[in-house]
C-alpha cells in the first residue's frame, strides 16, 4: 500500500530536526516528533518508526499527514488540548466538604483522599473521581476560605 503522506525533508529541514534532537532543550514529545520524522524520511515504515521511536503507528501516521499538510513547525509543535470540565461542579464541591468536615467512618482515624473520592462516587455525586483530583479540590476550597475570611 502506498503511503498518502510522503516525508521529503529539504537539507535545512534535516538540519534543524537533528539540531532540536541533539540539544536537549526541546520536549521528550518534540524530540519525538523530530525523530519520526527524521526516520519517515530515510524510508522507514510506520511500524519501524513506531517501535523505534516509542510512539504509535497512528501517532507516526498523524505526524506525517501534519508536516505534508502544515509545514515542520505544526509537525513538531503540540497544539493547544482544550480544557476539560472540571470532575466537581460547584454542587459536588460543596459535597466534598461536607463529607470531609463529617465524621471519620468507623475504624478510621481521618479520611483520606481515597476514601472520599470513594464515598462520592459510592453518593452518586460522580462517576470516577481520583485522590488527586479530590486533593486539590480540597487544596482550592481551603485557598479560596483563606483569601474570603483574610480581609
Amino acid at each position: 500500500m502506498r503511503k498518502l503522506y510522503v516525508v521529503k525533508l529539504t537539507e535545512s529541514e534535516r538540519g534543524d530536526l537533528h539540531r532540536l534532537t541533539r540539544r536537549g532543550k526541546a520536549g521528550a514529545r518534540q524530540i519525538k516528533r523530530a525523530l519520526v520524522l527524521l526516520r519517515a524520511d530515510e524510508g522507514a515504515t510506520d511500524e519501524q518508526i513506531a517501535a523505534g521511536v516509542g510512539v504509535g503507528s497512528a501517532t507516526v501516521e498523524r505526524i506525517r499527514k501534519r508536516f505534508v499538510t502544515e509545514g515542520l513547525e505544526e509537525a513538531v509543535t503540540e497544539k493547544p488540548r482544550p480544557p476539560l470540565p472540571p470532575k466537581l461542579d460547584g454542587k459536588g464541591e460543596a459535597l466534598l466538604l461536607a463529607l470531609a468536615c463529617s465524621d471519620v467512618p468507623e475504624g478510621h482515624a481521618r479520611w483520606s483522599m481515597q476514601m472520599l473520592a470513594d464515598r462520592l462516587v459510592a453518593l452518586g455525586a460522580v462517576d470516577a473521581i481520583s485522590d488527586e483530583t479530590v486533593r486539590r479540590s480540597l487544596k482550592k476550597a481551603r485557598r479560596s476560605r483563606g483569601s474570603a475570611s483574610s480581609g
